[in-house]
């Protein structure tokens, strides 16, 4: 997908104030078992055409309104992902401006999970 000059200066821009993982870092969590929220800002169609295993979904158009009735400790560890690691990392500075202080945005995002053969759940 080509975007915007716009939306890459927005995302560039949020993405100075936050941390970013790797896909290998959120594959190893997870192998792992550790406790994190791992969270899909997609929208729901891609969504329904598959996520990370034990990704729940709050969309980009509703993180902010929705997430201190999903994750309501705001120092709980949260990974936040989209399909190319721009949208999550909006949402990311958008909830550390919302007082959430263990938060992370996937870069490389889905199509850098697919690309790395990484398992997938459906539905």
């Amino acid at each position: 997908m080509k975007h915007s000059p716009g939306f890459l200066r927005l995302a560039e821009d949020a993405r100075q104030r936050i941390l970013e993982v790797t896909i290998d870092d959120v594959h190893g969590m997870i192998e792992r078992g550790d406790r994190f929220h791992l969270i899909d800002v997609r929208e729901e169609s891609e969504w329904a055409n598959g996520h990370l295993p034990g990704a729940c979904h709050l969309s980009k158009g509703i993180i902010e309104r929705d997430i201190e009735n999903a994750i309501p400790e705001p120092d709980a560890p949260i990974v936040v992902y989209c399909g190319g690691g721009f949208r999550s990392a909006l949402a990311a500075d958008n909830l550390q401006k919302m007082g959430y202080i263990n938060i992370a945005s996937m870069a490389g995002g889905w199509r850098g999970w697919i690309e790395a053969d990484l398992p997938v759940e459906k539905g």
